[in-house]
């Protein structure tokens, strides 16, 4: 029995490369060897050994779920959370300023983007797999325009270069997404609001690598040069971050999940040529 665990356990691990989304930023490896580890099917014992071969083959069912199904879990995400957080209305403040800053974005290098508002003091934004970007009113409130224009670039960078399908997957698999799967031969199902909650709070607890956050970055750069914005927007907006660090709680999501704003900042203004 223990053998059938290993083989399981091989069985999901030579499946990594299908976990490398576009762009090569996550490692598959870490991702299974993750979930892998989260529902105990990595460790040591034979007494929970049909318990482990279950959740390695699990897991091995989640690997294989392609993207597209993932986009669609990411919308079960979505509407769940658009019905759980304060959503602006069309006809609020907030929202008709965000409508009018993307409006010409909706499908920026070629994806199906998505942009609400939702009504909370946070200083955050977010995106997921499906393309859909959420900014916080407190967010809005601290930045103009082109600063906020900057920090939706590289939200959409985060789309763009997969990361969001990346830590998708990781969650999926280390969540009850996965026993959905396994019931469903392998196919991305439908998750009860309990699950889609457990989702989101794996997804954005987690922090995308620094490579991923500096490629993120970059492309928020490139998207403010492409749009004829003002590029030394987003090198503002990361000190406006930076100079609120530990004086806001509403700070904390995005302060936790990524790297230090003050050395964003600097090397934002290392690239466009602003080197003190």
């Amino acid at each position: 029995m223990k053998k059938m665990t290993y083989i399981a356990l091989a069985c999901a691990l030579a499946l990594t490369g299908c976990v490398t989304t576009e762009g090569g930023s996550a490692s598959g490896l870490s991702a299974v060897v993750s979930a892998l580890n989260t529902t105990g099917a990595v460790g040591s014992g034979g007494s929970k050994t049909e318990n482990k071969v279950g959740a390695a083959v699990d897991v091995f069912k989640a690997v294989t779920v392609s993207d597209e199904e993932l986009k669609s879990v990411a919308l079960q995400y979505r509407a769940y959370g658009d019905r759980t957080e304060k959503l602006a209305p069309p006809n609020n403040k907030y929202a008709q300023r965000l409508e009018r800053l993307t409006r010409t974005h909706v499908n920026e290098d070629g994806l199906q983007l998505n942009f609400k508002v939702y009504l909370s003091k946070d200083v955050n934004a977010n995106a997921t797999a499906d393309g859909s970007i959420r900014v916080y009113a407190g967010l809005m409130d601290m930045m103009n325009d082109q600063e906020l224009l900057g920090v939706i670039g590289h939200e959409i960078g985060h789309v763009k270069h997969a990361h969001t399908m990346s830590a998708m997957r990781t969650a999926y698999m280390a969540s009850a997404g996965r026993k959905a799967v396994a019931a469903s031969s392998g196919t991305a199902a439908k998750l009860a609001d309990s699950e889609l909650g457990a989702l989101g709070e794996k997804i954005f607890t987690s922090q995308f690598s620094q490579s991923q956050e500096t490629e993120s970055d970059d492309y928020g750069l490139a998207f403010m040069q492409k749009h004829k914005y003002n590029v030394k927007a987003l090198e503002s907006a990361f000190r406006k971050l930076a100079s609120l660090s530990g004086k806001q709680g509403g700070l904390d999501q995005m302060l936790s999940s990524h790297p230090d704003p003050g050395s964003r900042a600097d090397r934002m203004r290392d690239k466009i040529g602003g080197k003190k």
